[in-house]
């Protein structure tokens, strides 16, 4: 049998959602009739990048930018959640319940937070948001980066932070099964929409073999349905690099009106 990896890093909380993932992968790889290597040794970008990846999820800004050509897009799913649906997310504008500011523009010289300068619900979706609003190529005092959005959230809880981009992905499975971590907030604004992060393999699968990926997870959710309704997940829907442009068309209307780097 063939060894391959495969793990689903991006949404990995609260457990209920990891335990989910896990059964899935599990049930893909019985289905495909391999077996799983561990990958425990590799970080997020060697697992993206090795030659034995079956399936992965990533962010769609690194895969439009350090991920160009290198990986194979296997589709992307289509949740059926609060704030995303049809293969399409956002981020989510988020502040403390307490504070004044109604409209994104009273943000401007506040404190804002990101997950890292690579996220696209973190960083890129909210920089399109604001670069009609900044002056001089600046709208925040300050940013901090927190290295996750569950720690961003914390930020904004405990009074570190006054805005924060949310994936909305992430902040539906919080508000259904960890509402403590969303208590205390509300949403200010919805970013633009964005395709949902991309399943992806290695660079030399071929499209057949990502066609047979693809019915594979889709034939798994059917078989685990409590690990579909855990997940808010319908269906991969096919989908390819071309997709995830308009990730790019975001940072370049961003650089065009003066302000290329979220500050």
């Amino acid at each position: 049998m063939s060894e391959h990896y495969a793990e689903l890093l991006m949404y990995i909380a609260p457990e209920q959602v990891r335990q989910a993932n896990q059964q899935w992968l599990e049930r893909i790889f019985e289905r495909l009739g391999l077996t799983r290597r561990r990958a425990d040794h590799l970080d997020l970008h060697s697992l993206w990048l090795a030659p034995e990846l079956l399936v992965a999820q990533t962010c769609g800004y690194p895969l439009v930018t350090q991920l160009r050509g290198q990986v194979r897009v296997i589709g992307r799913p289509r949740y059926e959640l609060a704030h995303s649906r049809d293969g399409e997310h956002c981020s989510l504008l988020l502040t403390r319940e307490d504070n004044p500011r109604t409209r994104l523009e009273q943000f401007y010289d506040s404190r804002g937070v990101i997950n890292g300068h690579d996220s696209n619900s973190g960083m890129n979706l909210l920089r399109e948001c604001l670069a009609p609003l900044q002056r001089g190529g600046r709208f925040f005092a300050s940013v901090g980066i927190s290295g996750a959005h569950r720690e961003s959230l914390r930020w904004l809880r405990e009074g570190r932070a006054d805005l924060a981009a949310i994936d909305s992905v992430t902040f539906d499975y919080l508000a259904r099964f960890a509402p403590a971590e969303v208590a205390g907030l509300r949403i200010v604004t919805r970013s633009a929409p964005s395709p949902t992060l991309p399943y992806i393999g290695s660079r030399g699968l071929s499209d057949e073999r990502l066609g047979q990926i693809r019915e594979a997870m889709n034939l798994a959710l059917r078989d685990l349905p409590h690990v579909a309704e855990t997940l808010g997940l319908q269906a991969v829907l096919a989908a390819s690099q071309d997709d995830y442009r308009v990730l790019l068309d975001y940072q370049q209307q961003a650089e065009n009106s003066g302000y290329p780097v979220l500050i």
